[in-house]
């Protein structure tokens, strides 16, 4: 199955616009009017329980909170991408991701962008 994609609040909307752009097919729901700026990790965690990769910006402590919650459950993934990464890059990267990888093979793990 393919992977679905949620933004995080953290991560530049032009990434979104611009890989939607480049690839419509992609399903990729933005954070805007679903996940509100300052919302912990932990509850972001759980708003994309529904199936969705979450892909965040926040790598200092985005790992150390999705290390806990698989302990206690299972997460559709995380792709983070570290601010060094350009939107250009991260909409490369992710378009690799999303052609050659399927939703299982990045179940209850953490994938870095360009670490």
């Amino acid at each position: 199955m393919r992977i679905r994609f949620q933004s995080d609040a953290d991560l530049n909307p032009a990434i979104g616009r611009g890989w939607v752009r480049r690839e419509p097919a992609i399903d990729w729901r933005a954070a805007q009017k679903f996940i509100p700026d300052a919302t912990p990790d932990t509850e972001v965690l759980q708003l994309a329980e529904d199936g969705r990769v979450l892909v965040p910006r926040d790598a200092k402590t985005m790992p150390r909170h999705f290390a806990a919650f698989t302990t206690a459950r299972s997460s559709p993934g995380v792709i983070l991408v570290p601010v060094s990464v350009t939107a250009g890059e991260a909409i490369e990267d992710l378009l690799v991701m999303w052609l050659s990888g399927t939703a299982e093979d990045i179940e209850n793990q953490i994938w870095w962008l360009r670490p």
